[in-house]
């Protein structure tokens, strides 16, 4: 009796061709049920800042930031224009320095800003020396000097640091005439110089800029506390029949208004979409969700980046502080944290943070972990270092760091929305039907209304340049 035996065809190779013996589970696919995920998207992020950030209600659109009248005027930066190798002030731009904030003649910046003559300095040159006359103003186009003063045992200490946009030499105006610290540059790089003799030649040509110099100078002369708000008058420690000053709380007269901000976007869905594919996932639920998303992530990047009222954009610059080396240093964040009371939160980049833990790694540090919400969070003195991709990260190098205090009860950063608004579908967002076209597209305004607000000055710190790119020892 004879066995059968199946033998395979050649392949074209010469190998033998095995035949197909069940069916393969690409066929098999086309009737099962598979199990699907619910639509995923990558640019989702933690989003702290929306979380931890306490919101006021807003309920006429517009909120006002009532302050003690001020007499001092902050310094602001300057701005600067390139044309190769020559670097040029930017006339308005001037009025960030104090004397004239709010001159309003543009020919007299314009002229002002052409007697400025540039300079290089390089790395250890000294500007100005402690004890010499002031006779020039300086306006930073680039780079980095460290102011310097003498410690108590006569040691020298840095005491601040001057960077882009800063200016020092207007004090001339309101003191000996002398300069009361030395700077000299700890990187190289270049400053605008304007001889104070020329200055003065201008102001006696120009009745409006000695008018705006008198003014200036008369606001110093008035009562202030060291924050430079109008003063109370009190006394203390006072024995018998003592006569007691009379005071008042005097308020700015112009305050400060933020009105609510809006992102907003049309949702399309065809009809025959949202009437035929639905199951087991309604599309356009899935579509407004991933819609929302985005627009949480947009709202977050305005509260960070926005001109009007964004955090980087509106911090005051005197509260504003460079890094010593480069890097963020442990003696960086102490810096950063002493500038204000009851400091709630940190917000850094993600590539700041490991910048920051590489640093407390080369001095064998551990920093604490802090619990948020349920979760354990990397910290810094027991107050939390959140991460936020919305902050930037200039030339893929150079970030910034914000401390900040919040609660409007703390005189601190609180958000701003409204809420209870017509087709309200989450706190201050509504998605509001629009119809459907004559292409049976149906539409949905998806709109989200927010702000922000620092209510005093303090209440919001910024550790500027910080270094995070990754250096070879």
């Amino acid at each position: 009796m004879s066995t059968e035996t199946t033998v395979g065809i050649p392949a074209p190779g010469g190998q033998p061709q095995v035949q197909q013996q069940s069916l393969s589970t690409a066929g098999a696919r086309n009737l099962a049920t598979t199990t699907k995920s619910a639509p995923q998207m990558q640019g989702i992020s933690p989003r702290w800042l929306l979380r931890m950030l306490p919101w006021v209600e807003v309920s006429g659109g517009t909120y006002r930031v009532n302050r003690r009248l001020r007499y001092s005027v902050g310094r602001g930066r300057v701005g600067f224009v390139q044309a190769g190798a020559e670097v040029r002030i930017v006339p308005p731009s001037l009025r960030e320095v104090p004397v004239l904030r709010g001159f309003q003649d543009d020919a007299v910046l314009e002229e002002l800003a052409g007697r400025f003559v540039q300079r290089e300095f390089a790395a250890g040159d000294v500007l100005v020396a402690a004890g010499a006359p002031i006779d020039e103003v300086f306006v930073i186009a680039h780079g980095k000097l460290d102011r310097l003063g003498s410690g108590k045992y006569g040691e020298e200490a840095v005491v601040g640091a001057l960077a882009d946009g800063d200016h020092l030499g207007d004090e001339a105006l309101r003191t000996e005439g002398v300069w009361p610290y030395t700077v000299r540059a700890a990187t190289a790089g270049t400053v605008l110089a304007l001889p104070w003799p020329s200055f003065q030649e201008l102001a006696d040509r120009s009745e409006a800029l000695q008018l705006q110099v008198m003014e200036y100078l008369a606001g110093f002369e008035q009562a202030q506390n060291k924050h430079g708000e109008a003063a109370i008058g009190l006394s203390a420690g006072h024995h018998g029949e003592y006569e007691l000053p009379g005071a008042f709380v005097d308020y700015e007269l112009r305050p400060r208004e933020y009105e609510l901000s809006v992102a907003q976007t049309v949702l399309k869905v065809h009809s025959r979409v949202a009437d035929l594919y639905n199951q087991p996932m309604n599309q356009t639920e899935h579509q407004l969700r991933l819609t929302i998303e985005a627009l949480r992530e947009r709202q977050e990047h305005e509260l960070i980046n926005n001109p009007e009222f964004g955090l980087l954009q509106n911090a005051e610059y005197d509260q504003r502080i460079q890094t010593h080396s480069g890097p963020p240093t442990p003696d960086d964040m102490d810096e950063l944290l002493s500038r204000r009371r009851s400091t709630k939160m940190f917000l850094a980049h993600p590539r700041a943070i490991a910048a920051f833990g590489r640093e407390c790694n080369r001095r064998g540090l551990y920093p604490d972990t802090v619990e948020v919400q349920g979760r354990q969070v990397f910290g810094w003195r027991g107050v939390p270092v959140f991460p936020c991709n919305k902050i930037p990260v200039v030339d893929g190098h150079s970030s910034s760091i914000i401390a900040m205090r919040t609660g409007e009860d703390n005189q601190g950063v609180i958000g701003l929305h409204q809420t209870g608004i017509p087709d309200e579908f989450e706190p201050s967002l509504s998605v509001r039907f629009m119809g459907i076209d004559e292409k049976a597209i149906i539409s949905y305004l998806v709109s989200a209304y927010y702000s922000a607000a620092i209510l005093v000055p303090d209440a919001i710190g910024v550790l500027e340049n910080v270094n995070v790119a990754q250096r070879r020892d």
